[in-house]
């Protein structure tokens, strides 16, 4: 229950104008989750920016809309936040679990470095103002999963403030077309987990879980509408979203149905709601009417978090019991930004495609290892991975990192197509002969299929004589300078050569036999 979680709350600015029959249409994110356990916190509202919806019907209203989102994410450390007790995704009920875990009398909380190291690092990342020192607090309420009956968070002073997040958005789904977008952190803080209520509906009974409780990811979204220029309207907050997925349909859904709700001259009601993710819609859980006093406190048990960076660090001080921000901002690994502008400015290749690769778990190092294995300019390789490799991994529903070609596979057979030994063609037989995965390299498949370029000038010119020889109308079209027909005739000679004759030589030895 002491697991390390980092809280994010990011204020920012409206969504676009909405409209009754409009709404948000995000459409991205992870494979649907189990429904998760009860979360409970203060929301700290975040606000996304959202594209304008579609003009509205004559006699409609305009609508705001604003969303704020409060993100609980996982640290990824060995051991929990205040306790030396390991950290094991779906370990058996209670098996992790300290002594100050399970709040016994006299047991006090040691604060992770790793973890404090990690927040720090999200707070860079994010753009955020890394405060020098930072506080905890108790945060009290009483439930079965929290033993001690209060949390340990930080309300009044957490470790970052005031970040943004630059993203960008295709436009349109049109991937030519890429749109940037901000939006506003308003604060990172570390906040004790709680434990796990397991409900056994069969025996009517609850069980806790004090391993940990919540995954990688929960969202908590603050939502409510009005119409510009008017205040905010009442809010609504769906908690205990697992998946990008379900947050983009909750937010569309409670959009559309407070909309709806005021345009029939109902109310939108303080409460807090949950989203069915069966029926697509969100459904109340309990009211907001009554705000709980969660009594905050500074926690006696923990001393103010002090941070240093290079001007301030102490001349003797020891590395292991101080934390120096410019150490860490210098181990920070390249953000996807930046990642995205290196391909561009490095290979030349469109925004879209350095998207592309970043999308994939594990693409792009596949693209770099090809890269640096191969002879072919950047632009090619950039288009057998996303157009051939990518379209053969979605096809077969496969990570890259399950791929039966290797990237030094590929490099191979862009090598033989670089230096003119295949055709291109030939190439892409040559490649699904590799994706079945029998262990042979593209040199042998070429050999074994004969599917090398032909060397042989004389023998291709016997093959167009052929063609043309054959094929009179098509001649006599050519002729008359239709762009179709030549086309048509190279077509021929390369399916007679088993595409293996270069459409270049081809074409070049044609225009010649009839003299245009």
């Amino acid at each position: 229950m002491a697991t390390s979680v980092l809280r994010l709350g990011i204020p920012g600015r409206r969504w676009a104008l909405a409209w009754i029959d409009g709404g948000s249409r995000h459409r991205s994110g992870t494979q649907p989750g189990p429904t998760s356990n009860r979360a409970r916190g203060q929301s700290s509202v975040t606000q996304l920016s959202l594209r304008t919806a579609q003009k509205p019907r004559k006699g409609e209203h305009k609508w705001a809309a604003v969303v704020g989102l409060e993100i609980h994410a996982q640290i990824c450390s060995n051991s929990k936040l205040f306790s030396g007790a390991q950290v094991c995704f779906a370990a058996p009920p209670n098996s992790l679990v300290s002594f100050f875990d399970a709040s016994l009398p006299g047991t006090l909380p040691v604060l992770n470095r790793r973890c404090v190291e990690a927040a720090v690092m999200t707070g860079l990342a994010l753009n955020c103002h890394i405060n020098r020192k930072s506080l905890f607090d108790r945060k009290h309420y009483f439930y079965a999963d929290l033993p001690a009956g209060y949390q340990i968070t930080q309300q009044r002073l957490p470790i970052a403030t005031n970040g943004h997040l630059t993203y960008s958005i295709y436009i349109r789904k049109k991937q030519s077309q890429v749109t940037t977008k901000t939006v506003r952190i308003k604060q990172i803080q570390l906040e004790q987990d709680s434990g796990k209520s397991l409900h056994d509906d069969l025996r009517s009974q609850t069980l806790i879980d004090l391993n940990r409780a919540e995954g990688q990811l929960r969202v908590d979204a603050n939502i409510s509408v009005h119409h510009p220029g008017e205040p905010l309207g009442v809010r609504t907050e769906v908690k205990n979203l697992n998946s990008l997925r379900f947050l983009a349909k909750a937010i569309d859904y409670e959009i559309q149905r407070q909309i709806t709700e005021l345009e029939n001259g109902g109310e939108v009601l303080n409460e807090t709601r949950s989203f069915d993710y069966k029926l697509g819609c969100t459904v109340p859980m309990r009211d907001k009417e009554g705000k709980q006093d969660y009594r905050f406190m500074p926690e006696p048990n923990l001393p103010p978090l002090v941070l240093y960076d290079a001007t301030s660090l102490p001349s003797d001080a020891d590395s292991q019991q101080v934390i120096n921000i410019d150490q860490l901002r210098d181990t920070l690994p390249e953000l996807p930004s930046a990642t995205r502008e290196r391909l561009v400015q490095q290979y030349g290749m469109l925004p879209e495609h350095s998207f592309a690769l970043l999308n994939e778990v594990g693409l792009l190092e596949f693209f770099q290892n090809v890269i640096k294995e191969t002879r072919a300019e950047p632009k090619k390789v950039t288009n057998w991975v996303l157009n051939t490799f990518l379209y053969y991994l979605k096809q077969q529903n496969l990570a890259v990192s399950e791929s039966p070609v290797t990237a030094g596979a590929l490099a191979e057979l862009l090598d033989l197509l670089d230096s003119k030994a295949v055709s291109s063609a030939a190439a892409k037989q040559v490649f699904e002969e590799l994706w079945k995965g029998q262990g042979k390299t593209a040199a042998q498949i070429v050999s074994e299929q004969q599917l090398g370029l032909m060397q042989d000038r004389e023998a291709l010119e016997q093959l167009c004589q052929a063609t043309i020889d054959g094929h009179p109308q098509t001649v006599m079209d050519v002729k008359k300078r239709n762009p179709k027909a030549i086309n048509k005739l190279i077509g021929l000679v390369r399916k007679a050569s088993l595409s293996r004759a270069d459409p270049t030589l081809i074409k070049e030895i044609l225009e010649k036999k009839l003299s245009l």
